[in-house]
């Protein structure tokens, strides 16, 4: 984006700045599924519009974060008159993308999620789809989402999760426990794009909670037994300053998810929860890219043992297992450098060393546990990742995470995506 600025800017003061340069005509060319209209709705430059070198920067880096498009470039004509011609050119994605995760459940069995997503639905850049999961019990759901469905800054989304699982919970001196949770969750969300770097969500889930008992040395003061009807209240806020070239990522991105839950009671009682995503991406020379992720959580139910956050594979530490503790606060720490292998047209090979770490206040404990190294985890490893460059999201990654320290693990974590 640097480069593409610099010389727009330049382009700009050489012609001078005397006088207004007009936009005297937009071309949008490569389209195939996604609707003109949608892109002419979507960027700032508009024809009639004074030439402004960083709007059609912004628009460039606006059109490479849709879903629906791979890379997007630009041209800028001069015309017999002095004003300009802009065109620009993109190069779309294959949307329709299957999804698939594999782990160990928590009976130690073969868990598994299958999924279909189309992320440029009506050619607009909506997403619509759906998934099953089997994880002990079987669980599904779906979801529709359009950011700009009002606007171009105002969208819409709902979703709908039957989720069935078996989940373990933690007590001191205690082995875990396992319960069946069940939760049917319906959720409406309001977008709105402030403007190029900082958008929000606000929205409303309702959900039916229960959980009951399996197995394990319960408690007597643990019930076997637990249900809610509960209203939880969301909002959610991003600073995105990502510049994207395929499968290179440079930049910053923040997101902050809050939630306010209420109609419980007892163990499952109103809290608060917070998590902040802090993430910053570098290119390092020609083929090295260095991604890491900062995630703060927080949740009030600090003495519960159905705490809201856990250690596992899929969401944090690789190599750890699936589910393998549980905790009430946290601060994780991902970073990785990525680096190309090998590239030819549409696939590359890209090769993985990470090292994921964290810590987690145990149920019923202090924060002083966030920083006294007692719940420590630190999981270095390597990974490969393929990928093809026109379908979005299509980066079939296998990491392999190998655990330091007292009861430590290793194992082998499979998905699609990178892992942030």
């Amino acid at each position: 984006m640097k480069k593409i600025l610099t010389v727009l800017i330049f382009f700009t003061c050489f012609v001078g700045l005397s006088q207004d340069v007009l936009v005297s005509e937009l071309q949008i060319l490569g389209l195939k599924r996604t609707k003109e209209s949608f892109i002419k709705k979507l960027v700032k430059v508009q024809p009639g519009s004074v030439y402004d070198s960083l709007r059609v920067a912004t628009d460039i880096e606006r059109l490479k974060r849709l879903p629906g498009i791979a890379n997007a470039e630009v041209v800028v004509e001069k015309k017999q008159n002095s004003d300009y011609s802009i065109i620009y050119t993109i190069e779309e994605n294959f949307t329709i993308i299957p999804g698939l995760n594999i782990a160990t459940d928590n009976n130690g069995e073969f868990a598994y999620r299958v999924s279909l997503f189309e992320f440029n639905l009506f050619g607009r850049n909506q997403i619509l789809g759906g998934f099953y999961q089997r994880d002990v019990f079987d669980s599904y759901g779906g979801y529709w989402e359009a950011p700009y469905l009002f606007t171009n800054k105002f969208g819409f989304g709902i979703n709908y999760k039957n989720l069935v699982s078996q989940e373990p919970i933690f007590l001191e001196n205690s082995n875990t426990i396992n319960y069946k949770f069940d939760t049917r969750a319906f959720e409406v969300n309001l977008l709105y794009e402030f403007n190029f770097h900082h958008k929000a969500e606000i929205g409303v889930n309702i959900s039916k909670e229960e959980y009951n008992f399996i197995e394990g040395d319960l408690p007597s003061e643990i019930p076997t037994r637990l249900s809610a009807n509960k209203i939880a209240y969301r909002g959610e806020y991003e600073y995105n300053d990502i510049d994207i070239d395929y499968q290179y990522v440079s930049g910053l991105r923040s997101l902050l998810d809050v939630r306010f839950v209420t109609g419980g009671e007892g163990l499952l009682d109103d809290f608060f929860i917070g998590r902040n995503d802090f993430e910053y991406f570098k290119r390092v020379g020609k083929l090295g890219n260095w991604a890491n992720r900062l995630r703060l959580a927080y949740a009030s139910n600090d003495d519960t043992p159905f705490a809201p956050f856990a250690v596992d594979n899929q969401l944090n530490i690789r190599g750890a297992g699936n589910t393998i503790d549980r905790g009430t606060a946290a601060i994780v720490l991902n970073t990785e450098y990525r680096h190309t292998l090998y590239e030819k047209g549409w696939f590359v090979v890209q090769s993985n060393v990470f090292i994921d770490s964290g810590t987690w206040r145990n149920p019923g404990g202090e924060l002083v546990e966030l920083i006294d190294g007692s719940t420590l985890r630190f999981y270095p490893g390597l990974g490969i990742r393929l990928i093809h460059k026109r379908i979005f999201n299509a980066v079939f990654r296998l990491d392999y995470g190998y655990g330091i320290g007292n009861d430590a693990t290793n194992g082998i974590t499979f998905g699609i995506g990178q892992y942030f």
